[in-house]
């Protein structure tokens, strides 16, 4: 093993170290970590080893550094665990953005019929707001913004930060798709906003099973028009 690959070795054992620390309880969210000398100490490890860990969690969201106050846990929210995911899938082009639409077909649905079970008359009332958004849009811009929106309350109200984090990370990173759909495809808008209807419709009549069925057709037919245009995105 090179130098380089040891040093890497040494970082991860340090990344996992903290990690455990997390899991375990010894350290908590909102915490003050002990300074880089004593937890180096604490674990056996180098204190360059030990500040490229604390580098990378702090990359992650895991750990947030604050000026002259030193270093603590966050708040360990969905939202920030998995900002790198969305990351991953803003910069995902061609076949892997067709797989990442594959898993929003999972789990949106599912999100979805939870909404439909949980749903109150003020989340839906907002959901409303969005769908009224899309019809008065003038730019494709305007119409996925409110799309975007759309999706992100029908999805909170389900009541589930973490799935809330990882569905709206799959949807975001698809507005490049949908912009150049939109500028593509004549009356796409109509239909699309028709698919959202049926969504909200379904949400409105508190029926689950309908609303998971219409979030399927909508991100069904999405991912149908990105494979069949997928040259356009490799």
């Amino acid at each position: 093993m090179d130098q380089k690959a040891a040093k890497i070795s040494v970082t991860q054992r340090a990344i996992e170290q903290i990690k455990a620390m997390i899991a375990e309880g010894e350290l908590r969210a909102g915490q003050r970590l002990p300074t880089e000398r004593d937890l180096s100490a604490d674990l056996g490890l180098s204190r360059s080893s030990m500040r490229e860990a604390i580098r990378a969690l702090t990359a992650m969201g895991v750990l947030e550094a604050r000026h002259g106050a030193g270093v603590y846990v966050t708040q360990l929210a969905p939202s920030d665990l998995l900002e790198t995911f969305g990351v991953v899938a803003e910069i995902s082009r061609g076949a892997t953005l067709v797989e990442l639409l594959q898993i929003r077909r999972i789990l949106e649905p599912a999100a979805t019929s939870m909404a439909a079970a949980r749903v109150t008359d003020a989340q839906l009332a907002v959901i409303h707001t969005h769908l009224e958004e899309m019809a008065a849009s003038e730019q494709i811009e305007e119409f996925v913004a409110a799309d975007l929106a759309f999706h992100r309350d029908v999805v909170a109200a389900a009541g589930n930060a973490t799935l809330a984090a990882i569905i709206d990370g799959l949807s975001t990173r698809t507005f490049r798709a949908r912009v150049w759909r939109g500028q593509k495809e004549k009356g796409v808008l109509s239909q699309m906003h028709l698919e959202h209807v049926r969504i909200y419709r379904a949400l409105a009549a508190r029926d689950p099973e309908a609303a998971s069925a219409a979030a399927a057709v909508h991100v069904g037919e999405v991912e149908n028009w990105l494979r069949e245009n997928i040259a356009d995105f490799e």
